[in-house]
């Protein structure tokens, strides 16, 4: 079974960073102390470095450690998830404003946009993401929530990063998949006004479903991003096959 807990070190370490617990200069603790700290090998501490490292955080100095950078400046927000912690570890690098949340009916357009069933009752939480550094926001973000969920709405105005894992954490299931799809979308012009761009530009909307371990989608999100403003990529490693008997 493959060993995840480096990506939980990194994650940790990395919202550190952000929250300005390491600045730009600093340096991050000896490997031997974040083994101590997180109880894990010399080896998952090394994974977890390497992936500030991928990610433009941190650089490793011979005497001087594992020292935080400043990220170089971008127009373009990068996008590179390759499992589920990574996926909580992206959103909870943007704020997320609320503009509403309250139960709809899902209609034929919500439908066509998040593949929910037309007729079902969702918590949709509506708003925009923004990073720092950006005027414009980077992308309209949509959360459909699963009616047996909908209780977390109450708890949103004093929650930042993204919603799945409160969901996991108040009613005590897990989400154990996560399905995306990508397609290009036409910005509205109510919707180009917010994202700063001409009404017509080409846009890439991102719908991902949830799915818990018992096999009820617990949410939908819909993210629009304005189509010049964004890049997605992916890791795509190989399964070696277990050595014979």
């Amino acid at each position: 079974m493959t060993d995840h807990r480096y990506l939980k070190v990194a994650r940790a370490l990395r919202k550190e960073i952000a929250d300005g617990v390491y600045p730009v200069g600093s340096q991050l603790p000896t490997e031997h102390e974040l083994c101590e700290r997180f109880s894990v090998s010399r080896y998952t501490v090394r994974e977890a470095l390497r992936r500030l490292r991928e990610d433009n955080l941190v650089v490793s100095r011979p005497r001087a450690g594992t020292v935080v950078i400043p990220r170089a400046a971008t127009n373009c927000y990068a996008q590179d998830v390759v499992s589920i912690d990574d996926l909580v570890a992206f959103a909870a690098g943007a704020s997320f404003e609320i503009d509403s949340n309250a139960m709809v009916t899902v209609d034929g357009e919500i439908a066509a946009r998040t593949g929910l069933p037309a007729g079902t009752d969702w918590l949709a939480v509506r708003g925009y993401r923004r990073a720092d550094g950006r005027r414009a926001p980077i992308c309209r973000t949509e959360y459909y929530i699963n009616r047996a969920f909908a209780r977390v709405g109450r708890l949103l105005q004093r929650h930042t990063g993204p919603i799945f894992p409160l969901i996991e954490d108040v009613f005590g299931v897990s989400v154990v998949e996560v399905r995306q799809h990508i397609r290009a979308v036409i910005i509205t012009a109510e919707l180009a006004g917010e994202l700063a761009v001409e009404p017509g530009t080409a846009a890439l909307q991102m719908q991902r479903s949830y799915t818990t371990s018992e096999g009820e989608i617990a949410q939908v999100t819909v993210n629009t991003h304005a189509g010049d403003d964004y890049r997605y990529s992916m890791t795509l490693h190989r399964v070696m096959g277990q050595p014979g008997p």
